[in-house]
């Protein structure tokens, strides 16, 4: 693998952080001040500004590595932008998994359906925090766990191969996780317990919950006493499954790069368009049914990847490319099939 951006252009991390801090106070004070239902144009019209935000960041980074006085500069430049893509798809593929639990977790505490967005956005903040913990110490545990397998024989240069220890877990787990969700999901109408969750237990020996919403807020006093709100009880779920929603997608981008800014960056610009996406998506995401097949092929792959690095490294371009063609065609696959039952449901009415 490459240099760390955090090593060679800090001045890139200024930039990412100063565009993410910039869109997150336009999105909540500016365009968000009063709490409101988002409609299909506003949440399209964000997601093409998020993932147009994404994509500029990603030729940026292609624009200053190419610019390099090495001599490898151009094939850096190719390495780091392919990276990015590659990690920030598979997020973003794998992050529409996710929606389905935003589905019933709003449905189950009857969240109105104008305080969705605050509660995605105070998510997903906590999300930005939690995303580095992972992604940084995942990287550093990743580079002190190598070690040589005399058994694997020896590489194209006469050395003894080496196997990355947590990388191999990983891989086991993608590949384990992939045949296990290759099932699809239950219907998002069935019924889902959350009472006995952690996070609303948690929130129920720390606080009183008051028995109905106050608006926007977190927390509110009745009779003298401060209880938390339904809102607040909802951010604290959202908040437990993105950590465990982190468990698949985080080692799932190991494959792709050890550079933390990479991995960070690619993670968090998916992970910001998650709300947009959720608004565009929600009233007919029962369309995309063949996805999750999709998603399940696509963590066997990188798994598979993983577990062979010691003999075969695929390229991060190559990466890309089979992710890519296995989301598009799990999508064309899903609209088919949905326009069939579309068209199916409509003869059966009459």
């Amino acid at each position: 693998m490459n240099s760390s951006v955090l090593d060679m252009h800090p001045g890139l991390i200024w930039g990412f952080a100063i565009t993410v801090i910039i869109m997150l106070l336009l999105d909540l004070g500016v365009f968000n001040k009063k709490s409101h239902i988002v409609s299909n144009k506003e949440a399209l019209g964000w997601s093409i500004v998020w993932i147009s935000l994404a994509m500029i960041f990603s030729g940026v980074v292609y624009w200053v590595f190419d610019h390099d006085a090495i001599p490898s500069a151009h094939h850096t430049a190719i390495d780091k932008f392919s990276e990015f893509q590659a990690a920030y798809w598979i997020e973003k593929a794998l992050s529409v998994d996710n929606l389905f639990v935003f589905i019933l977790v709003f449905k189950y505490f009857k969240v109105p359906r104008e305080l969705h967005h605050k509660a995605l956005f105070w998510g997903i903040i906590g999300a930005l925090i939690f995303r580095a913990i992972f992604i940084f110490a995942g990287v550093g545990l990743i580079n002190v766990t190598n070690v040589e397998a005399p058994f694997l024989g020896t590489d194209a240069d006469g050395m003894v191969r080496k196997i990355n220890i947590v990388l191999t877990i990983f891989g086991f787990f993608l590949i384990f996780a992939g045949i296990k969700s290759w099932g699809g999901h239950k219907d998002d109408e069935e019924e889902t317990d959350m009472s006995k969750n952690i996070a609303v237990r948690i929130v129920h020996k720390l606080y009183k919950v008051a028995p109905s919403f106050d608006r926007d807020k977190f927390f509110t006093v009745q009779n003298g006493v401060k209880m938390a709100t339904p809102l607040f009880v909802t951010v604290s779920v959202l908040e437990l499954t993105d950590l465990v929603f982190a468990v698949d997608s985080i080692p799932a981008i190991f494959a792709i790069s050890n550079d933390p800014f990479i991995l960070y960056t690619s993670n968090i610009f998916a992970i910001l368009g998650l709300r947009s996406l959720y608004f565009l998506l929600a009233n007919f995401i029962h369309k995309f049914s063949k996805l999750p097949y999709g998603l399940a092929i696509i963590l066997v792959f990188i798994g598979v990847k993983m577990l062979i690095m010691p003999w075969v490294h695929i390229p991060s371009p190559v990466s890309l490319a089979i992710v890519g063609g296995v989301l598009l065609i799990a999508v064309v696959a899903s609209l088919i099939t949905a326009d069939k039952n579309d068209n199916a449901e409509v003869e059966s009415n009459y």
